[in-house]
């Protein structure tokens, strides 16, 4: 039985607070209500995202983002009756109220609270030189650098097998050799792991073209040497969720202009800012791709993920971002990588 009362929450409760209860439960979901038990409204993962995309930041008020319209089932409903209209909807958790809006139950799909194995592949690019960290990389391939004593591929590997992927593909040239003898076939894991070969530089995307197995389900494709704490399957949810044919995810960065800005008018001064701080989202490196976008990347040559978003957006197919609010460091310098290697311990040992 769902205990619904733990992610029961008020509306002046902080985004933050509420992610917290989130993350930590199995349901996926939020239950608004005020002071009487009524249901005020529902919070998913892929509602805090949203906001975070119209500039909500995580100190305001859940009630900022929550779904103050959402689908519920009454108490006079059956169980037959309830099932239909989470199919009718698409949905898999649902509210139950009594004839005064109190909240007395939720439903959740087993789906959600079984751990099934996900049918979507995992390409992981992994064919780096990783000049960057030299010399680091003179003798090791960047993936199968240590931190925290595992090799950084190894870490992605387990964070994908925790939610339940089992079918990947490494993407791998440099020291490839390396990678496979490490690895192998996956069995070591209770997984499949496939390898494909980069005879020359095919980008952050083009080693796709080289992808031989029909694959029907959306592919979930990250950098080698990414270290980060969001869930996948909150990411595959919000793809599906939306109909995206294609998914970006994309982490907050400022930039602080160290000098006063002036704005002008022709010749006329109308203010000064004092070194402002511009604020961007910025390409964070993993991606959700439907297969049949695998058409646009052309066979065996060098293309970047950049250009293939670029052409789908051209082409008119609905993209979207997903907004990364986890841990996420990019291992590209020297840096980096001793940053990464202080905070392992506490960030993945939670």
């Amino acid at each position: 039985m769902v205990d619904w009362k733990k992610v029961a929450v008020n509306p002046d409760d902080s985004i933050k607070k509420v992610v917290d209860i989130i993350d930590k439960s199995a349901i996926q979901i939020a239950l608004v209500t005020d002071d009487e038990g009524r249901l005020l409204g529902t919070v998913t993962d892929g509602d805090i995202r949203r906001g975070l995309l119209k500039g909500i930041g995580l100190d305001e008020k859940i009630c900022e983002v929550a779904n103050k319209k959402p689908h519920f089932a009454t108490s006079k409903m059956n169980i037959s009756a309830v099932k239909a209209l989470m199919k009718r909807f698409g949905i898999k958790q649902i509210p139950v109220v009594d004839e005064n809006s109190r909240l007395i139950d939720l439903i959740v799909s087993k789906e959600i609270l079984g751990q099934n194995l996900k049918e979507n592949p995992v390409v992981i690019m992994a064919g780096g030189l990783g000049t960057r960290l030299r010399p680091l990389t003179n003798d090791c391939p960047k993936p199968l650098l240590k931190i925290g004593g595992k090799p950084i591929l190894e870490i992605i590997l387990d964070n994908f097998i925790s939610e339940g992927f089992d079918n990947f593909y490494f993407s791998i040239n440099y020291k490839g050799q390396m990678i496979r003898d490490y690895f192998g076939d996956g069995s070591n894991w209770g997984v499949s792991i496939k390898y494909i070969e980069e005879n020359k530089k095919l980008g952050t995307a083009g080693s796709l073209s080289l992808l031989n197995q029909s694959i029907n389900n959306p592919i979930i494709v990250m950098n080698g040497d990414l270290l980060t704490k969001l869930s996948f399957s909150q990411l595959l949810n919000f793809h599906k969720e939306n109909n995206h044919k294609a998914t970006m995810c994309v982490r907050n960065y400022e930039m602080q202009i160290p000098y006063g800005v002036v704005n002008i008018d022709g010749s006329i001064l109308n203010s000064i800012e004092e070194k402002p701080v511009h604020k961007f989202f910025v390409n964070a490196g993993i991606y959700v791709l439907n297969p049949e976008l695998k058409k646009f990347i052309p066979e065996n040559e060098y293309y970047d993920m950049t250009d293939l978003f670029r052409e789908i957006v051209e082409k008119k197919l609905k993209t979207g971002v997903f907004p990364i609010k986890e841990y996420w460091v990019d291992i590209g310098r020297l840096q980096d990588f001793e940053t990464a290697n202080y905070e392992y311990a506490q960030i993945f040992s939670n």
